[in-house]
């Protein structure tokens, strides 16, 4: 009774198909209209170059990110400060300006903050300033320094890590840009460092004392281990001890899984990190999501989309023993074991090892990756076309609620490697003896989410749990993959974008590089 009315209201009846199907073939092509809503998405700004793909194809210096919005102020507040605070190279202020200035910028995961990271630090350095670029992450530290910055020293080494400031810089750097701030530590240390080296203050003292201008990029929702301390109110005490101004941002609209605010806050919902009640997930033309029955059903969507050309990844919660590379030969044992389906992890090593399996710090990145299962250690800050997404007993659903579970190991009488006697989390980080039954609980719910919100087209779900993975059908209900599944043969052309080389050594300088036009395709990313 509520139908609208009008001249251009229809409203049909059950004994009027015939005339609906007629109607709407009279108004709408036969084609469909794939490639201009492709092109539409990309005019919209929902559809990010992949942060990789953007800083290769810029050689590190120019950008291509398309700051918008509250990310292109944020990023001309950042440079307008600097302008005014620290001095110019060219010409030195008779009295030196010695305010100090924190810039705090918070969001969730995709809202852009590597981006506008990356975009000043490509800025101020174009401007004669010293700028180091910090992070607490070795898979994303990795990437840009294996990928982007192949065979530039300059460009590595520009790129830290946090804890490589316990001795500050001399001169002190202009800027020092810390990204995943969530990732600080209460002391800079590390049991192969001798005790002289071992920091003896808060590593974010420590991160202040480096530099004039610090800017930190936080997200509190990715705290996925018990020794990160990184908070908001945390680089706010620190500022009040350094008598510095503080400046703070929030970022809000996101830009990963393909822009859809909807699949984000599902994914929160779903997995309780919000009180929000979850809700049967509704298809949005931004992100598809299914749920496969078994790990080959899930291995082989997720290696059609690799070879038809997307990037796309396999990643696990930490449910099973990890086995270093064993022998001369570096062989990874298969320790993601799923029935008759066993997979390695990703290496446990910084260098190759045995078939071309590549270290933890590239496997994100490098083509032989998708041979081995990653975790959330070497997944986050990065991101992929497909994800799929193995969710272990570490987390099960039981009735109306997740239940947190902590596993046992047992070593097998054979090959003498471990194996599962009870199933749940084996993550050394979250022990027993290291953390209580919520914080666990509160570190695999974070955990989940980064793994969850790594895809920028499509999340495929297995659960090792029967129950589970019934819960989560019901969730994300009955899928019509038939000409809806955004395969990448399915994809209209304007979306197939292949992913980049990375750029070969010896090239010279990043401008001269950057002029010799396209590289040849033999290291790709993915």
């Amino acid at each position: 009774m509520d139908a609208p009315t009008g001249a251009y209201a229809t409203v049909y009846t059950n004994d009027q198909r015939e005339q609906l199907i007629s109607d709407l073939r009279e108004h709408f092509a036969d084609e469909g209209g794939a490639s201009a809503a492709e092109i539409l998405l990309q005019n919209m700004g929902l559809h990010n170059t992949p942060l990789l793909d953007a800083m290769i194809r810029s050689r590190g210096e120019d950008t291509v990110f398309t700051l918008r919005g509250r990310q292109k102020k944020v990023a001309d507040q950042i440079l307008d400060t600097a302008a005014k605070v620290l001095p110019d190279p060219q010409r030195p202020a008779l009295v030196p300006d010695e305010r100090r200035v924190i810039f705090l910028v918070t969001g969730g995961a995709g809202t852009g903050k590597s981006a506008i990271g990356l975009q000043i630090k490509a800025e101020l350095e174009a401007g004669g300033l010293t700028v180091k670029y910090a992070s607490g992450s070795r898979a994303f530290n990795g990437a840009i320094r294996e990928h982007v910055g192949y065979g530039d020293r300059e460009f590595r080494e520009s790129f830290t890590y946090f804890s490589n400031f316990v001795t500050p810089p001399d001169p002190p750097l202009d800027v020092l840009i810390c990204d995943e701030a969530h990732r600080l530590r209460e002391r800079s240390t590390n049991r192969f460092w001798k005790p002289e080296h071992q920091g003896t203050k808060p590593q974010v003292d420590e991160l202040l004392d480096a530099s004039r201008l610090t800017v930190f990029f936080l997200d509190e929702g990715q705290t996925v281990r018990p020794h990160e301390v990184g908070t908001v109110e945390l680089i706010e005490d620190a500022a009040t001890r350094y008598d510095a101004t503080l400046v703070r941002y929030e970022l809000r609209e996101q830009f990963r899984c393909g822009g859809s605010d909807a699949y984000i806050r599902w994914v929160r919902a779903m997995l309780g990190v919000t009180d929000e009640e979850p809700e049967q997930w509704t298809p949005d033309g931004l992100m598809h999501v299914e749920v496969a029955d078994s790990p080959e059903e899930l291995e082989r969507i997720i290696r059609t989309e690799a070879l038809a050309g997307a990037s796309a990844r396999l990643v696990a919660g930490y449910c099973w023993p990890w086995t270093k590379p064993i022998g001369k030969e570096r062989r990874l044992e298969a320790d993601v074991r799923i029935g008759d389906w066993h997979r390695p992890w990703n290496a446990d090593s910084d260098a190759f090892c045995e078939d071309g399996a590549p270290p933890c710090r590239i496997w994100a990145v490098h083509e032989k990756g998708l041979d081995q299962i990653g975790c959330v250690y070497t997944a986050q800050g990065l991101e992929w076309d497909w994800c799929g997404v193995i969710i272990g007993e570490d987390m099960v659903r039981r009735g109306d609620r997740w239940v947190f579970r902590r596993g046992k190991e047992r070593k097998d009488p054979e090959s003498g490697v471990k194996r599962v006697a009870v199933p749940g989390s084996f993550d050394p980080k979250v022990k027993a003896g290291s953390v209580d039954d919520e914080e666990f609980a509160r570190l695999v719910r974070h955990a989940y989410h980064v793994l969850m919100t790594r895809a920028s087209r499509a999340t495929v779900l297995y659960s090792t749990d029967e129950e589970t993975r019934n819960y989560l059908k019901e969730l994300v209900g009955e899928v019509q993959v038939h000409g809806l599944r955004p395969t990448w043969e399915n994809l209209p052309e304007e979306a197939r974008v292949p992913h980049l080389p990375r750029p070969r050594r010896g090239r010279g300088s990043r401008r001269r590089r950057q002029s010799t036009g396209p590289h040849s395709p033999d290291l790709y990313l993915f």
